[in-house]
C-alpha cells in the first residue's frame, strides 16, 4: 500500500480542463480497476430544522448539466431536498486511494425527465418503487412483501407499470468539485475546482 501511494501522484499539470473531464478518468481508472459499485456515491443532505443526514445511492448519469441519481420523493431525502435544494455527493473509492466531493445546488426532474430511466429499470424494481413507501415505518417485513405481490398481479411482467407520481430524478448541479488523492504521510494530493462565474478556478488545499 505504500508503494501504491508513493506513486499516486496527482497534480495541476495533470489535471483536466474541467471537473467533468477529470471526474470520467477517474470514474474509467475505477472501473478498470474492478471496484464493486464503482458509482455508488455518498449523498449527503440538509433538513429543514438543520438536521444532517446521509446515505449511499447509486449516480445513474452525468453531463456538464451535472449528477443525477433516482429515489422516491417523499423519502427523507426527497423532503431534505425538497426543503433545502442543496446537496453534497461522495464517491468513496477506498481501494485506489481517491474520493471525489461534489457540493451544490440540487434540481428535481421533470416527469419527462425521469420516465426514460424509470422504464429502462427491470420490471421487478419497476413494481418495488411502487411498494415501498421509502422511509416510513412498516410492521414487518411481510407487509412490505404482500404489498409487493399484490402490485405483481396487478402488474405481472410484461405489462407496462406506470412511473409513481412520488418518485423521479434529481441532478445536483456542481459548484465545487474536489478530488482527492492519498499519498504518504497523510501528505494528501487535494485539488479542488470552483466555479466562477462562467469559468473554473483550480485551487491546492493543504491536506
Amino acid at each position: 500500500m505504500s508503494d501504491d501511494l508513493d506513486e499516486s501522484r496527482f497534480d495541476e499539470a495533470t489535471l483536466a480542463d474541467d471537473p467533468l473531464g477529470q471526474f470520467t478518468a477517474w470514474m474509467a481508472d475505477t472501473v478498470a480497476a474492478g471496484l464493486p459499485e464503482p458509482t455508488a456515491m455518498v449523498l449527503a443532505t440538509v433538513s429543514g430544522d438543520g438536521r444532517p443526514r446521509a446515505r449511499t445511492v447509486l449516480l445513474k448519469s452525468y453531463d456538464s448539466g451535472g449528477f443525477t441519481f433516482y429515489t422516491n420523493r417523499t423519502s427523507r431525502k426527497g423532503t431534505d431536498l425538497a426543503e433545502v435544494p442543496r446537496a453534497c455527493l461522495l464517491f468513496p473509492w477506498h481501494a485506489i486511494h481517491r474520493q471525489v466531493i461534489i457540493e451544490g445546488p440540487v434540481t428535481a426532474l421533470t416527469t419527462a425527465e425521469s420516465q426514460p430511466y424509470f422504464r429502462s429499470r427491470a420490471h421487478g424494481s419497476q413494481v418495488g418503487a411502487w411498494a415501498s413507501r421509502q422511509s416510513t415505518v412498516i410492521g414487518s417485513r411481510a407487509e412490505l412483501d404482500d404489498r409487493y405481490a399484490e402490485l405483481s398481479r396487478r402488474w405481472p411482467e410484461g405489462t407496462d407499470v406506470p412511473m409513481p407520481d412520488f418518485w423521479g430524478g434529481y441532478r445536483v448541479i456542481p459548484e465545487v468539485v474536489e478530488f482527492w488523492q492519498g499519498r504518504l504521510n497523510r501528505l494528501h494530493d487535494r485539488l479542488r475546482y470552483r466555479r466562477d462565474g462562467g469559468a473554473w478556478v483550480v485551487e491546492r488545499l493543504s491536506p
